[in-house]
């Protein structure tokens, strides 16, 4: 893995020197003068540091028939301090890396004009590793290995046969690390590239196995198989799902482990946190998490969304394999499409079942705000809001007239009054139950669908 880098080469002098009348139109090049001191000294320092290379290579051609054995030192050097953390693969070519590597770093040394094919190595060796999931640290600790075992080798083959050159070798030390240095970073810039490539397919697969899983192709074995694998997620375990507009988003949250940023890098999310783990995906209408509830509850689930979330949240029921996630995606969209108004409500599904009822049956909701609501058709259109202002508020107050005229700022007797007059115009009594919940109902779909979806008392259906 090693190769000394070339020396300089003699560029020549290039000084100027005047004509003999000082005219600077006249000046001619200036004759090498090889007795000049300064022409001995260069003269000299180059002739030492090619000898000094060329006791390199007679160094390194001795040690060519010794390779197999230096490969077998350093991957004995490698493995000594791995702690027993590398894989089977990387243990398995660790032999075959080591002698391609120290050849190639002979190659370089012995053959340069051919080349740096030791920083191509490096390259593909850098490249190899990303994909086998090797750290970048042990990567980088085999090349410092590297070195001392060829330098080793290097200075105790000169030592036994050319016992006097054995300080020439000093000259040549810095030049060899620097080589190292080279093919270390060579190596670790592919590593990088790599890893950053790896990284960017892995999310877009992650990606593509969560929006699978949420549009309900759960009944694909291979997907759930895949899912397992990839995500790390068991098929059969505890999840929901929770969904909030696109437009809406999260608030600034806290830096640390309990947040996490979107892809614009402004807003935030919840991450991993109380044993739940997070897996968002921002699509074109939502933003969704699917999320795996360990051992934790629906509310604590509600509890570490609110603090994150600027508009309004929908969570679904607990669902107990991965098929099942695109049922819970719909059903968290359900939650969500109940929530109306300013403010950020994070609201679970099992809360809010008779909207989500009224949500999921347009038409039938249409038909109940007819039957149920009807006689309040030829009502005066602000008589009437206020009569549904009242049944509502006597609804949120759970049949207490006190409490909803507390809301209303009026008497508890006008808040009799105006119920008295809904039951005489729809012909429901609200003290039956089954009238109760029909009323219930097609108030529920007035104010979620409005009056053109859920219809204005009296619209014909």
């Amino acid at each position: 893995m090693t190769a000394s880098r070339s020396g300089t080469t003699d560029r020549g002098d290039t000084g100027l020197r005047e004509g003999a009348r000082g005219d600077p139109a006249h000046r001619e090049p200036a004759r090498r003068d090889p007795a000049h001191p300064a022409h001995l000294v260069r003269d000299r320092d180059l002739g030492r540091a090619d000898a000094d290379r060329a006791i390199l290579r007679k160094a390194v051609l001795r040690l060519t028939d010794r390779l197999p054995d230096l490969a077998d030192r350093l991957a004995a050097e490698i493995l000594s301090g791995d702690d027993g953390d590398r894989s089977e693969q990387l243990r398995g070519d660790l032999w075959e890396v080591c002698q391609t590597g120290l050849g190639h770093g002979f190659q370089a040394i012995l053959d340069p004009g051919r080349g740096r094919t030791d920083l191509d190595w490096a390259r593909r060796l850098g490249r190899r590793r990303a994909h086998q999931g090797q750290p970048l640290d042990q990567l980088l600790r085999s090349y410092r290995l590297a070195g001392r075992v060829f330098w080793e080798a290097v200075v105790e083959v000169v030592g036994t046969h050319d016992p006097g050159n054995v300080p020439a070798l000093v000259r040549q030390a810095t030049r060899t690390w620097d080589t190292i240095d080279e093919q270390s970073g060579a190596a670790a810039d592919a590593y990088h590239q790599t890893e950053l490539s790896l990284a960017r397919r892995s999310e877009e697969r992650v990606q593509a196995i969560v929006d699978a899983l949420l549009d309900g192709q759960g009944a694909d074995g291979g997907l759930l198989a895949t899912a397992a694998s990839v995500l790390g997620l068991p098929a059969a375990g505890r999840y929901a799902v929770v969904m909030l507009g696109a437009e809406g988003g999260f608030a600034g949250g806290l830096d640390g482990e309990l947040s996490a940023e979107f892809p614009g890098g402004r807003d935030r999310r919840p991450g991993d946190i109380g044993g739940m783990r997070f897996i968002w995906r921002l699509r074109a209408d939502a933003q969704v998490a699917l999320v795996a509830l360990g051992t934790a509850e629906l509310d604590d689930l509600v509890a570490a969304v609110r603090p994150y979330a600027r508009s309004h949240a929908g969570v679904s029921p607990v669902v107990h394999t991965l098929a099942e996630l695109g049922g819970a995606r719909w059903l968290a969209e359900l939650a969500l499409r109940t929530c109306r108004g300013p403010g950020s409500q994070v609201v679970r599904l099992d809360r809010r079942l008779p909207d989500a009822l009224v949500l999921s049956q347009p038409r039938l909701a249409g038909r109940l705000g007819d039957v149920a609501l009807g006689g309040l058709a030829g009502v005066d259109p602000a008589f009437r809001d206020v009569l549904l202002a009242t049944l509502a508020a006597w609804l949120d107050c759970d049949g207490s007239a006190a409490r909803a005229a507390d809301r209303l700022f009026c008497h508890r007797n006008t808040v009799l009054n105006r119920l008295r007059k809904i039951e005489q115009l729809t012909g429901r009594t609200l003290a039956h139950p089954r009238d109760l919940v029909e009323v219930a109902l097609a108030l529920s779909a007035l104010r979620l669908h409005g009056p053109a979806d859920a219809g204005e008392p009296g619209a014909n259906r």
